[in-house]
């Protein structure tokens, strides 16, 4: 059992994190999920997109009875104001496929599940549609695992791409377990010399992203053993 689940798209999106943590895989509903553990986390990457993340999400909670669970990842900005980096804590999570939204006990502002990564003028249209300050496509599929299951739930996105930033279209090298094909991206970038500078500007960002996401969760770990540490201490003192 594990206190806290992570939930998240891409292992590079938090492969400084979990680097040394303890690797376990299960199979699940007929599907192989990688889970990494340490303390009283335990985090699995579900792939891209809504579909993937709920599978996830239902694997971590089958398996490790979590009182709650987080979205964690990458996330557009809407918003001119946030920048790559920017640590995002939404006080509410909108599914923009149906309308539906979900109210957090933390965080302020509002994050947009959006089906496919969004251009600029798409996230012209989430933010005024939805008086959204970021974009990401997993955070709600996640919700509503957690909240089908009575779990709690919270989310802490990073800003890997800003409000102007542009780029093909990336649906086609989503396969359908939610993976990114590298290698056939690779392929297609590498005959595009006039993407070269949008791809190192794109993994520059994406390396950024993730050492601050990655910072957040080890502080916000460390928070959390000292607390239920505190709490254990309290209760011995109560004992005696």
């Amino acid at each position: 059992m594990s206190r806290v689940a992570i939930v998240a798209a891409l292992e590079r999106e938090v492969r400084p994190l979990v680097k040394d943590w303890r690797v376990s895989d299960k199979e699940v509903a007929g599907r192989r999920f990688r889970f990494f553990e340490k303390d009283d986390l335990v985090l699995v990457c579900g792939g891209i997109g809504a579909e993937a993340a709920r599978r996830a999400a239902e694997a971590a909670i089958a398996n490790y009875a979590p009182k709650l669970v987080y979205s964690a990842g990458f996330a557009g900005a809407l918003v001119p104001g946030l920048k790559v980096a920017d640590i995002v804590q939404p006080r509410r999570v909108v599914n923009a496929g149906d309308g539906s939204s979900v109210n957090l006990d933390r965080g302020e502002g509002v994050l947009v599940s959006f089906g496919s990564v969004a251009s600029p003028a798409q996230k012209a249209r989430l933010r005024d549609s939805f008086a959204a300050q970021a974009v990401d496509m997993e955070a709600a599929a996640v919700g509503r695992a957690a909240e089908a299951r009575g779990v709690g739930f919270a989310v802490v996105k990073v800003v890997s791409d800003e409000f102007d930033f542009t780029f093909p279209s990336m649906e086609r090298f989503v396969d359908s377990n939610g993976q990114f094909l590298e290698r056939r991206f690779a392929w297609f970038a590498a005959f595009r010399p006039w993407l070269w500078p949008q791809v190192g500007r794109l993994a520059r960002n994406s390396s950024r992203a993730s050492r601050a996401l990655c910072d957040w969760l080890r502080k916000m770990n460390a928070e959390s053993i000292s607390t239920s540490s505190d709490a254990h201490a309290l209760e011995a003192v109560h004992r005696r």
